[in-house]
């Protein structure tokens, strides 16, 4: 009786190591980064470089409770553009909280637009560009959909605190690495109707493996012509935008 006792709890002891050597913990926090080059970069569907390529990348913290932060840029040309001297790069900075309750998914955080050294402020019709937002979003399935609000003056446009971003979007996996990203989204910039839009775009991702992916992206904008075109470009044309990631 006692070696068959011993003879159970040796096997027992093997058991739970292999177990413990097969299914390891998961971590309780990931750090990853990406990099990547667009053919135009486009932001809520309006062209932010000039119908050039910008280099872009970021940095994403996430925890096991939920917590998130990190920090993405982009080079620019719209506020040069605009008539500034200064303001080539934009830097993103994010945090928020990630939770599911009742079969749904959630996401709340905060978003800093930081448009180093812009000197956007110093042209007429303009306020300095940098920008504050808070956001929400739920998940349910496929579809997602979010809310952004403005804590400051949006964008460089004056008295435009409170301006809002809804977003509606759905991915679905295709197979074999695709997935395919329709959205509709409204632009409502406070006391600015001529500023505020809809705009749509449907968005095709190819999962290239090894950290690489891939991206064409079909947009389009009813944005007003005279309010978003600066030095001759027209920021909410239709466009077709392709992208390449490396994430790692």
């Amino acid at each position: 009786m006692k070696l068959k006792s011993k003879l159970l709890l040796a096997l027992l002891a093997t058991s739970s190591a292999a177990f413990a050597q097969t299914a390891p913990a998961a971590p309780e926090s990931t750090l990853a980064y990406n990099v990547g080059v667009v053919s135009e970069y486009r932001y809520r569907s309006i062209g932010q470089s000039k119908g050039a390529p910008a280099l872009q990348g970021g940095v994403d913290y996430a925890n096991a409770n939920g917590f998130y932060a990190g920090a993405w840029g982009s080079t620019i040309k719209w506020i040069k553009e605009a008539g500034a001297t200064d303001g080539s790069t934009e830097l993103d900075l994010y945090g928020g909280y990630k939770f599911e309750a009742a079969g749904l998914a959630y996401d709340v955080g905060y978003l800093r637009y930081e448009y180093l050294g812009n000197k956007l402020k110093n042209v007429s019709g303009f306020t300095n560009a940098n920008t504050d937002e808070v956001y929400g979003a739920v998940t349910a399935g496929p579809v997602t959909a979010k809310y952004s609000y403005s804590l400051s003056d949006l964008f460089g446009n004056i008295n435009s605190k409170g301006s809002s971003y809804l977003d509606l979007s759905a991915t679905f996996d295709l197979g074999d690495g695709y997935s395919l990203v329709p959205h509709a989204g409204r632009q409502v910039i406070k006391n600015s109707t001529t500023g505020s839009y809809t705009d749509v775009s449907l968005t095709l991702n190819k999962d290239l493996g090894d950290g690489l992916s891939a991206s064409l992206s079909a947009i389009s904008t009813n944005a007003n012509k005279s309010f978003y075109t600066y030095n001759n470009y027209y920021q909410g044309k239709n466009i077709v935008v392709a992208g390449v990631k490396y994430s790692f």
